[in-house]
């Protein structure tokens, strides 16, 4: 009987040695995003980010690469707790940001000052990367704010829109895409709007007679696919010869926005919103771009509609391409299973890749390097060139423009 408890203790000690060595050999990647209100556009980062991964089988170096999903539910009280826990994880290496840029505004500086690794593929606003200090922790493959604004009211003009209004969430978001697109339009002051999260219709309503009443015949939106969709149904209620043209950034697009209004676009309003240059939807595809789009049709057949097309492209794109460079940064660093010592060595690799990346949107070559203030652009991947204006196709597809 003694003998038989021996073994058997024997035997529970080595699995539990067996468990921890295991376990040493992970390095958790969180994703931090909002999978509750916003989930295609999370899903959709996922996707893309998992299937650069794939490309490696999920390991590097020894080390099993683990995706987690942390949803924030659009809080950034809940966004700062994941980065609380990430920090007390000896397996976290880093943080994949999500649609929204409020988290990462107001948590800032503790992300920087903590060396919390964060690599964004979403969330637009404009001083997410711009930590006034050269340790800066946070790096983007998206669109940015400080030139968002910029390819809107390009578009605007393009357009002959005679007074542009703008209508904008009232976050950090909203606010710095405030400063953008008015220096854009050339005005210290331009009309605008502000409207809380969770805008209703009787509030749209009264805002969008307001701007009609004084004469705007273009409305440059910045919001998300909640607030998007009661804004459509509000103009789709106005008189066709006094609707006007909505040209909005692309948080849109980062939920079940066209499913909710499709109806509403197809009775003829006038929406345009920006993305990224690159879209599945321009064929024929490179030859590695058709390779991308052969694993999404293979590895997640239920997400593609009518075997054509996914919700949220951006999301899977950029995620894709960031998922790339990050294994690329990876390659260059000796990993220790030391978190502290591995996103350090991380961080400097991104900022100093050897090696050109190819991606969907582009070839990056060298996309990062050490931040200044005389360099604000040193850990944003994207340029104003990258940043294409697009339109809803009747099936809910995405066509993006060539910009002119």
């Amino acid at each position: 009987m003694v003998q038989t408890l021996l073994v058997l203790f024997f035997f529970i000690v080595s699995l539990n040695v067996l468990a921890s060595t295991a376990g040493a050999h992970v390095l958790r990647i969180y994703h931090d995003s909002d999978y509750s209100s916003h989930s295609a556009s999370a899903e959709a980062m996922k996707m893309g980010f998992n299937s650069a991964l794939s490309e490696r089988n999920f390991e590097v170096q020894g080390f099993k690469l683990q995706f987690v999903e942390k949803d924030h539910r659009g809080n950034s009280n809940r966004s700062l707790l994941t980065m609380r826990r990430f920090l007390q994880d000896d397996r976290a290496l880093m943080i994949l940001g999500g649609l929204h840029s409020p988290p990462y505004i107001k948590h800032r500086d503790f992300i920087n000052q903590q060396g919390i690794l964060l690599l964004v593929p979403w969330a637009a606003g404009g001083p997410i990367t711009r930590y006034p200090d050269a340790n800066n922790w946070v790096f983007r493959l998206s669109i940015d704010d400080t030139k968002a604004g910029l390819r809107m009211v390009e578009f605007a003009k393009q357009k002959q829109c005679r007074s542009p209004h703008m209508l904008l969430e009232r976050t950090p978001w909203g606010k710095s895409n405030y400063q953008t697109i008015s220096r854009a339009l050339g005005k210290s002051e331009p009309p605008v709007t502000w409207f809380n999260w969770n805008m209703k219709m009787n509030a749209t309503k009264i805002m969008l007679r307001e701007i009609a009443t004084n004469g705007h015949d273009c409305i440059l939106f910045v919001g998300n696919a909640l607030e998007g969709k009661e804004l459509v149904k509000a103009i789709s209620q106005t008189p066709k010869a006094q609707r006007p043209a909505i040209i909005s950034h692309w948080g849109i697009t980062g939920g079940n926005f066209f499913t909710q209004v499709a109806k509403q676009l197809r009775s003829g309003i006038d929406l345009h919103f920006l993305q990224s240059c690159f879209s599945f939807q321009q064929r024929p595809h490179s030859e590695f771009a058709a390779q991308v789009w052969g694993k999404i049709m293979a590895d997640y057949p239920n997400k593609v509609i009518n075997g054509q097309f996914i919700q949220s492209p951006a999301g899977f794109i950029h995620g894709y391409d960031l998922g790339r460079v990050f294994l690329a940064a990876l390659d260059q660093v000796a990993l220790r299973g030391d978190m502290k010592h591995d996103r350090a060595a991380l961080r400097d690799a991104l900022e100093n890749l050897q090696k050109p990346v190819q991606g969907l949107i582009k070839r990056y070559k060298q996309p990062f390097s050490p931040w200044t203030k005389e360099h604000p652009d040193a850990h944003e991947a994207l340029g104003l060139e990258d940043i294409c204006m697009a339109s809803y196709n009747t099936d809910g597809s995405i066509k993006v423009l060539e910009n002119q």
